[in-house]
């Protein structure tokens, strides 16, 4: 018996390596922050892969303005200045893998955020999921720890509120009309490249050092981690239902966690580790919701009564 049909192999594949690229990019960004202070590296970054998605997008298709400009202005506030800035602050002190683990507790916020702002209620599995997240988020952050270095673990948490109320946003956006992904996030990323820039030009800070292993982190970051990344993910969507494609997700940051400890030497102890092992689970439960859920909807559609 066949788990997927010989015509889904290729996008599979594509998820295997699309998780590979976003969890091995927390320790390109981990690197880039040796050479480059936080935010003048996310301006850099934000611009040139903006830039790229343009280029993309003017490739296959017309360029056009966004429908919903506030809306699409936010957005770039939360995923891109928000997610972004507050992953790279905090990758500046903290590790890597832990950085990664933290910052997907992102559903977990979604679910939180979704409940007030877009009338979507906690059901069934979803609690506790919930609860293992917040398990999870207290062994990670051992704030009864005083080498804990809890403003970095903070700022990582700060990163995964932003990119959930980003989805939230996104969804909302959703309901109001049609989206093409590929230029929403072209647009978003141009717009959250703005504090960037801001803080650039107003903020002192040491010169950045273009050394071999910076320009790569740099090239990583703008080609693989984001051009490449959003249309392998495109790709994906075409052709996966989302509950397993979100489900394969779920490697990118195990994958982090993993190189830190191997590239890094970034080994977590024991309460670390129980910590990314309850967030893990917590967000295995989610996604398999989803995917149950996506089966049920499906067999209704093919069998109404």
């Amino acid at each position: 018996m066949k788990i997927f049909p010989a015509a889904h192999w290729r996008p599979v594949l594509a998820l295997v390596v699309l998780s590979a690229i976003w969890g091995y990019n927390w320790i390109m960004m981990k690197a880039a922050v040796k050479y480059a202070a936080p935010f003048d590296f996310a301006a850099i970054r934000t611009v040139l892969g903006a830039l790229s998605l343009f280029i993309v997008i003017a490739l296959y298709k017309r360029i056009r303005w966004p429908d919903h400009i506030g809306q699409t202005a936010l957005l770039g506030i939360l995923q891109t200045s928000g997610f972004f800035g507050f992953s790279m602050w905090a990758l500046e002190a903290g590790g890597a893998g832990k950085t990664a683990a933290l910052v997907y507790t992102m559903p977990f916020w979604v679910l939180v955020f979704a409940w007030p702002l877009l009338k979507e209620r906690v059901r069934g599995i979803q609690w506790p999921a919930i609860v293992l997240a917040f398990v999870g988020l207290m062994f990670v952050l051992a704030p009864w720890q005083a080498q804990s270095n809890l403003s970095s673990k903070l700022l990582a948490v700060m990163a995964g509120v932003s990119w959930g109320l980003s989805v939230v946003v996104a969804k909302a956006l959703r309901r109001k009309s049609s989206l093409d992904l590929l230029s929403l996030t072209a647009w978003q990323m141009l717009f959250g490249a703005l504090p960037f820039l801001v803080i650039f030009a107003l903020t002192p800070s040491h010169p950045i050092q273009w050394e071999r292993e910076f320009i790569w982190a740099l090239f990583y970051n703008v080609i693989p981690a984001n051009a490449v990344a959003w249309v392998l993910w495109l790709y994906i969507l075409g052709r996966l239902p989302a509950g397993p494609a979100s489900l394969g997700l779920l490697g990118a940051p195990v994958i982090g966690v993993l190189a830190a400890w191997i590239q890094l030497d970034e080994q977590p102890g024991v309460a670390e580790l129980w910590g990314m092992v309850c967030i893990a689970l917590g967000l295995l439960l989610l996604s398999v919701q989803g995917w149950i859920r996506l089966k049920f909807n499906s067999r209704l559609a093919v069998n109404p009564e």
